[in-house]
């Protein structure tokens, strides 16, 4: 049996076996089920966002407007936030049929990287700080992306609010840069450098709160700079605002700054899209962090639930608007399985979660917003439990 917590305190006792064998014969059965029409239906949601990437460039060199970056940034978030995201996670390596390019044994892999996910994040570095560290440490102090943590500095009493404000919106704007991208990146340099680690798939004992700053990325005197720098930074940074720009000189210099200036909008705007989809999906007082590693595998369904949160569901085009991480519990439940998938088991995973009085929380995106900026201003704290 499993104590588990709802609200502020450890309230209900969970057949934790009972659950477990429950969520096991689900996952069981989607896996029987899956087809090429889950591929079919994930490559329609690609193929909006590039849609969107084309009409944002197509209109882009007639001068910097809202319209075009806008487009430009659906297209990046949807590249990194449904087509990376699910891929790496494996959704598609065991559908029969399915294009070597679309599993994570192709996706992004050398040259591939320029066309199937150019951004500041090093797919390598991303699989280990997200889909490793991140899924099985969820809530913990292992937890590289644990909000909480990351925003202890923010968090202190003695700032003033509107400057806490202001530093959660500059960084909402910019947090792929500031963030993910140097933070994955040091994460996988360490652990190349010490194979036991690597194997284990953790950072070290004493958890990333004893590690460098990740920002100590961005030094040129460093080797972990130096790296950072050639395979993050410059590679995105040419294409994405030289090389892409300087393509429409052809049409005259007005039209090749207008598309630099779209590019530096949507990179703003892909940065705040994706920052509400994906920051507040772990963050709340009503979420729960954890003080200890997980025991068993039931332990570990119990914890995804209890520190997860999902937005609104339903639909494509909702769903396509968040990335469709708005199935965040089902995702971290069951991490490879393709996002149509998650659209038919959430009713059914809710009414478990239900059934054995596990947590399921579910609300409107900008609620959850709310509580994630309360988190990080330090307004209120995650429940913590064991």
């Amino acid at each position: 049996m499993i104590r588990t917590s709802s609200g502020s305190a450890d309230a209900a006792v969970v057949d934790s076996r009972a659950f477990t064998r429950e969520l096991d014969a689900l996952r069981a059965e989607v896996e029987r089920e899956l087809s090429l029409e889950d591929f079919a239906h994930f490559r329609k949601i690609e193929r909006w966002g590039r849609y969107a990437s084309a009409v944002g460039y197509a209109t882009a060199w007639l001068g910097p407007n809202p319209l075009s970056a806008a487009a430009l940034s659906l297209g990046s978030t949807t590249r990194w936030a449904i087509v990376a995201h699910h891929v790496s996670h494996r959704a598609f390596d065991s559908i029969p049929g399915v294009p070597e390019r679309y599993t994570s044994k192709g996706f992004a892999k050398g040259a591939r990287r320029y066309v199937d996910w150019l951004d500041w994040i090093y797919p390598e570095a991303w699989h280990l700080e997200h889909n490793v560290l991140h899924h099985f440490h969820t809530g913990e102090a292992k937890d590289p992306d644990l909000v909480e943590h990351n925003a202890e500095a923010l968090r202190r009493p003695g700032v003033s609010k509107a400057l806490k404000l202001a530093a959660v919106g500059l960084y909402a704007l910019t947090w792929k840069y500031t963030y993910y991208a140097p933070n994955t990146f040091q994460v996988m340099t360490r652990a190349r450098g010490n194979r036991h680690q690597q194997a284990c798939g953790h950072v070290d004992e004493k958890g990333p709160e004893a590690q460098p700053h990740y920002l100590n990325a961005y030094d040129p005197r460093t080797s972990l700079g130096r790296g950072f720098w050639q395979a993050c930074v410059l590679p995105y940074g040419a294409v994405r605002f030289v090389a892409i720009p300087l393509a429409f000189s052809l049409l005259g210099p007005w039209a090749s700054f207008s598309v630099f200036c779209n590019s530096v909008f949507a990179e703003a705007l892909t940065n705040l899209h994706s920052f509400l989809i994906i920051a507040p999906n772990h963050a709340g007082d009503d979420v729960c962090r954890f003080d200890g590693p997980r025991r068993n595998q039931s332990e570990f369904y119990v914890r995804q639930a209890k520190g997860s949160v999902n937005y609104t569901t339903g639909g494509d085009v909702r769903d396509f608007m968040q990335g469709f991480l708005n199935y965040q519990i089902e995702h971290h439940l069951f991490p490879a399985m393709p996002p149509r998938a998650y659209q038919r088991i959430q009713p059914r995973v809710e009414a478990i979660c239900k059934k054995y009085n596990v947590p399921y929380l579910q609300e409107p995106l900008f609620r959850r917003v709310r509580k994630l900026v309360d988190i990080m201003t330090g307004a209120s704290a995650m429940t913590r439990s064991v």
